[in-house]
């Protein structure tokens, strides 16, 4: 099992992140694709290859091919309108607020499964990349469909464990790599 290899590979100065790995994927309360779907796009947003390679094939074998790729179109979208978005409101004049994107979206209004999953998805993608903007509104129209705060939070809390795992195991494949100079 790809987790079970992942939480083997964190250090054991970064052990809480291996226990809190295992918690939030193994005991989520998540429904299975939306724990999944949330699981591979933070995979993706974390930018971790090795994160992502040990999460993606256990991720595939839990969605359904619509799932699966509306996942990768969450952390897709959300690449780009986290930094649009992000800029936006931190520019100084407020003009840039009253501006037309111009950018297509197309996948957020037919992302091909639920839309309150796509939402936790995109969610959890703007808590790895801190849009607040972006947060925001999906915690908005998700609160608005019903879901409750403690899913909310699941989500969010299995983005910051991922963010985490995914930087941890890069800086140590990078002072392994220093080491070894």
């Amino acid at each position: 099992m790809a987790l079970d290899d992942l939480k083997s590979a964190v250090p054991d100065y970064a052990k809480d992140l291996k226990l809190n790995l295992g918690s939030v994927i193994g005991n989520s309360e998540l429904p299975e694709q939306q724990l999944w779907g949330t699981v591979l796009a933070c995979a993706i947003a974390s930018r971790s290859p090795r994160v992502l390679r040990e999460l993606e094939p256990e991720a595939r074998e839990h969605l359904s091919p619509e799932a699966y790729g509306a996942a990768k179109s969450a952390a897709a979208i959300m690449a780009m309108n986290n930094v649009f978005y992000r800029t936006r409101h931190l520019l100084s004049d407020p003009e840039y607020g009253t501006m037309r994107a111009g950018l297509r979206m197309n996948v957020i209004g037919n992302p091909g499964v639920e839309k309150v999953d796509f939402e936790l998805w995109s969610l959890a993608v703007s808590a790895i990349n801190g849009c607040g903007q972006c947060l925001d509104s999906h915690e908005q129209v998700l609160r608005k469909a019903g879901v409750d705060r403690e899913t909310v939070q699941e989500a969010v809390k299995i983005a910051a464990v991922v963010q985490a795992v995914g930087a941890t195991l890069d800086a140590e494949a990078v002072l392994a790599e220093a080491v070894a100079v």
